[in-house]
């Protein structure tokens, strides 16, 4: 920039100032002559006033002068790559204040020509989606450039089995701006049967401010971004644990007609052609002593048995009353029990949520149920005493349960832990994504008091 000379006197110092043009992230700077003209030394203060103040300096800001001298000063602009500083014509002023004379104080403009530049920054929640045929998706955009723009979004895969739908499906943005839009990944057929299918797409953000003008791209602009990746998950309709149980059954099934139905038949047709010869054999040929069928030799009165060797028809191991033989024995019972553990944590924190068994009893959990209803991204760990029952990522689920047929005991003054890493709160069902996460854990089983 070349100097501009200017005069300085008691009455209306002069300073010119040219037009200048910066980028933002840059520096530009331009040199200013300052002339004393009075007959006498004066000191003059320079301050940079507007819009442009808080990233211009004056360098020096003050000087000196004998009369007849002049002095050369630097201007220098700096501003920050945000989307504060809009592009196009800014406003520069200058307020010279001399020391002696400071009525005399006086603000020259000018105009400054911030440059544009461009750059949008872009966030997929969740990276990873489970469904049996389509997953939503949130894409959120903000324009970190100092212009308006309009952006459009496009997604790809190596094959063709998904098809892919943005809602909406262009947006414009102010500088600073922020917005969503919503992504709809969808299968052509479902899974059965079998293992989960991953299927990984990418998803970019294109800006189509200047597609018809064929706009080139700034050298310290990236010219291509990167798109982000991506998976849908597609599970199958049917369980692999289902197919387990379809052949148990049918294997008990094969069983039942193969072997246990013929043997009831087969027992039952004896039993009946027994019953059959009973009743068609003669009245004359019940016994060779004319005794009644049933009648043993050696039960009869004569039969020199006393009546205290008979039975008493109590079954055997029973007392006299048919009470079971041996003393009483009491056993130890327990009663229902659920404790609810609330945990919300705030963005990158870890906190922990504790439930304690009371002294003298056993907790026997059977049951436990974990809800992630905001949609919250982190990790999940729960612990029963020192030991790790599982550990489980926030976004692949919202509710969750686990159950066991043999409990789980923890002794007194154990302790029931959940422990939460929140990286990402989600979006409730208001639709207002939440300030921190919040976890809930419910257990259940059976707390039974330790007898002594």
């Amino acid at each position: 920039m070349t100097p501009s000379a200017a005069s300085s006197s008691p009455d209306a110092p002069g300073l010119g100032i040219p037009a200048v043009t910066v980028a933002p992230g840059d520096t530009a700077t331009t040199s200013l002559t300052v002339r004393n003209d009075s007959d006498i030394v004066e000191a003059y203060n320079l301050e940079v006033v507007g819009d442009c103040a808080p990233w211009t300096t004056v360098e020096p800001a003050r000087v000196s002068l004998y009369p007849g001298t002049s002095e050369t000063v630097t201007i220098r602009l700096e501003p920050p790559r945000s989307p504060e500083i809009r592009a196009g014509e800014m406003p520069l002023g200058v307020r010279v204040l001399p020391a002696e004379h400071p009525e005399s104080v006086r603000v020259l403009e000018t105009i400054v020509h911030v440059e544009e530049f461009r750059e949008l920054h872009t966030e997929l929640a969740p990276r990873r989606r489970r469904g049996w045929l389509r997953g939503r998706y949130r894409l959120a955009v903000r324009n970190q450039g100092n212009s308006p723009v309009e952006v459009g979004f496009t997604a790809g895969q190596a094959g063709e089995e998904l098809g892919f739908a943005f809602s909406p499906a262009e947006r414009k943005l102010e500088p600073g701006e922020s917005a969503e839009t919503g992504l709809r990944v969808r299968t052509g057929k479902p899974v059965w049967f079998g293992t989960p299918v991953v299927w990984p797409f990418t998803v970019d953000t294109v800006d189509t401010t200047d597609s018809g003008d064929q706009k080139e791209p700034r050298r310290d602009e990236p010219a291509v971004r990167a798109p982000l990746d991506a998976e849908f998950v597609q599970i199958p309709v049917f369980p692999r644990w289902l197919l387990v149980v379809l052949a148990a059954l049918l294997a008990l099934l094969l069983a039942w007609f193969a072997l246990v139905r013929p043997a009831v038949r087969s027992a039952a047709k004896e039993a009946a052609d027994e019953a059959v010869q009973r009743r068609s054999s003669p009245a004359g040929e019940q016994g060779a002593a004319g005794q009644a069928p049933g009648t043993g030799s050696g039960a009869g009165a004569g039969s020199g048995a006393s009546p205290g060797d008979r039975g008493t028809g109590a079954p055997p191991g029973a007392g006299g009353d048919g009470s079971p033989a041996g003393g009483d024995s009491s056993v130890g019972g327990g009663q229902q029990s659920s404790e609810t553990i609330d945990v919300q944590t705030s963005g990158g924190e870890t906190k922990t949520g504790t439930y304690r068994v009371p002294e003298g009893s056993v907790f026997g959990v059977t049951d436990i149920v974990v809800a992630n209803f905001q949609g919250d991204e982190g990790l999940l760990t729960i612990t029963f005493g020192d030991r790790k029952i599982t550990t489980i990522a926030l976004e692949t689920f919202r509710n969750q349960d686990y159950h066991w047929v043999t409990p789980i005991k923890i002794p007194e003054n154990d302790t029931v832990t959940v422990e939460v890493t929140c990286e990402k709160p989600g979006t409730p069902a208001t639709g207002r994504r939440a300030q921190g996460c919040h976890e809930v854990l419910n257990v259940s089983g059976v707390l039974s008091r330790i007898t002594q």
